[in-house]
């Protein structure tokens, strides 16, 4: 093997499962917190308000959106494309944004629905898929390896380094 074969050879970027994970989850907050905003995606979006529970729009007819609701979506997509480039970086944007995902199921069932409390707004279908998204989140960040091995002919390939 020539050095300049093997400069190029080391210069290869191979990303790991927990890096691409977190991109995959990065990019559907980003979606879908840009869908919030979208005609047709969301319906009675001349009902949304900045924030609260009073917002009458919905995503999909199912999850009820505020502004506020979107823009969080949008911030946390644009937090875990950032932090697909390093693993430590990935890993922790899919465990604490899981754990603040959890947060949000737990106080989602203690909040009056109709309490200014409510400013998120959160209701059966949201507190559902957070709950989803937070344990999701947390499985993905704890289990997906975080490094890559060298196969039989030294090229890096995904998995844990043993």
């Amino acid at each position: 093997m020539t050095a300049a074969h093997r400069v190029t050879r080391s210069r290869e970027t191979t990303h790991t499962p927990l890096q691409i994970a977190a991109l995959a989850v990065g990019i559907t907050f980003l979606a879908v917190g840009i869908a919030g905003f979208v005609p047709g995606l969301t319906s009675d979006l001349d009902q949304i308000e900045f924030a609260g529970h009073e917002s009458g729009a919905q995503l999909l007819g199912l999850f009820q959106v505020s502004v506020l609701h979107n823009l969080v979506h949008v911030l946390f997509g644009i937090v875990g494309i950032a932090a697909w480039r390093r693993t430590d970086w990935a890993r922790r944007f899919l465990l604490i944004g899981g754990a603040v995902y959890l947060l949000l199921f737990v106080y989602g069932l203690v909040v009056d629905r109709h309490a200014d409390a409510n400013f998120v707004p959160l209701d059966d279908a949201d507190n559902w898929l957070h709950l989803g998204l937070g344990a999701g989140m947390i499985a993905l960040g704890a289990l997906l390896p975080g490094r890559t091995a060298l196969d039989a002919d030294g090229r890096r390939t995904p998995g844990e380094v043993r």
